[in-house]
């Protein structure tokens, strides 16, 4: 796998992933990396590696959810000759051949229930037993990184992934969030991919107009970075020289189009903005914050901006006061550290100076705010 030196972008989130990395780079403790699918999970886990003191060992990947369970459980633990059809020699599995370097495992979240247990075995004993071997190969040595693209701990809850397993593996815990959630990183990435392809076809690196640069950075790029990187092969080689909005993708061209009619939509209907409802939601009903915003935020069905308009809107009624937020909130006041750190974390921190004011100080600094936003 070819390692990036560094994560490209620039927004505040792609920085506080690229610290979180060094941070798992200086020990051996296990990872788990989440995010959907795209966002660029194999290339954290080979900077881990690289930055750790297991570099000069072997990083060895494996795609969970590209091997049936029977072939799966060969792949990671080996075979003797004969233990099944096309066995024709002793083999040994990928864990032995990460002995004294890092093994990947992509797309944990696909792995069955009876792997999942042989998996929790070998990471509390350490021990390997080829699939037909009457006995155990020597302890090896690895450090273990997985990722998924799916929410464990839902799946944790409908009993299909194994809780053990899961707070076993997430010792360390690196969430990538979407493209879309960091569009300043957009123009960066296409920037660096257009370089690279140009390299490769032998093509002269395309300008991108600044019409064209709009309807890019606000595509909702579903397919995240890996959708951006072959959008951008796909312009060096379709409008060498300019791209313009004749030469964009048609579905980037269809989103924008949709998006603007959606939005003439929303203004027409005078739609409550989600973040309102919430708060509505959390005052009136007695609703708690974990519930109502925090679980939704995680299960992306709310974005950052969101979770920020939500605090923005519990300081205004709180003089700036977060301890009183989170009883507010309907949190217990012991989850003060804990609210604090996961909007630090997912930087939906809003700062609390500018809500210590009088009443009319106040509105005039929200009116300020509404119009900049």
């Amino acid at each position: 796998m070819k390692t990036a030196v560094s994560l490209i972008g620039i927004s505040a989130a792609i920085r506080s992933v690229e610290e979180e990395v060094d941070q798992a780079a200086r020990s051996d403790a296990k990872v788990l990396i989440t995010g959907e699918s795209g966002v660029g999970k194999e290339i954290i886990a080979g900077l881990i590696h690289h930055r750790g003191s297991r570099r000069s060992g072997p990083l060895v990947t494996i795609n969970c959810a590209g091997f049936p369970d029977s072939l799966l459980e060969s792949e990671f633990f080996g075979h003797v000759k004969g233990s099944f059809t096309d066995a024709h020699r002793d083999r040994r599995g990928l864990l032995e051949s990460a002995d004294g370097g890092t093994i990947f495992m992509d797309e944990i979240g696909e792995m069955s229930l009876r792997m999942q247990a042989l998996l929790l075995r070998f990471l509390e004993t350490g021990e390997l037993q080829r699939v037909g071997a009457d006995r155990h190969v020597p302890t090896v040595d690895v450090r273990v990184i997985a990722a998924t693209h799916r929410r464990l701990i839902t799946h944790v809850a409908a009993k299909t992934f194994r809780e053990d397993l899961y707070y076993r593996l997430n010792v360390i815990h690196i969430d990538v969030p979407p493209l879309r959630e960091r569009r300043e990183d957009v123009c960066v990435l296409l920037n660096h991919f257009l370089r690279l392809f140009s390299e490769t076809h032998q093509l002269p690196v395309p300008t991108i107009s600044p019409d064209a640069m709009v309807y890019l950075t606000q595509y909702r790029w579903p397919g995240n970075v890996r959708e951006l990187r072959n959008v951008a092969e796909r312009l060096v080689l379709r409008a060498p020289g300019r791209v313009d909005l004749a030469t964009l993708p048609q579905e980037i061209v269809r989103d924008h189009d949709r998006t603007d009619a959606a939005e003439d939509m929303g203004k027409a209907a005078s739609v409550t903005p989600t973040h309102r409802v919430l708060f509505e939601r959390l005052l009136s009903q007695g609703a708690s914050f974990w519930s109502e915003a925090y679980e939704p935020f995680m299960a992306r069905d709310l974005t950052r901006q969101e979770i920020r308009e939500l605090v923005r809107l519990g300081l205004e009624h709180t003089r700036g006061n977060y301890k009183l937020l989170v009883t507010t909130f309907n949190m217990p006041p012991e989850d003060y550290k804990k609210f604090l750190n996961f909007l630090r974390k997912y930087q939906c921190h809003v700062p609390f100076q500018r809500f210590r004011m009088a009443p009319a100080e106040l509105h005039s600094a929200r009116e300020k705010y509404e119009a900049s936003a």
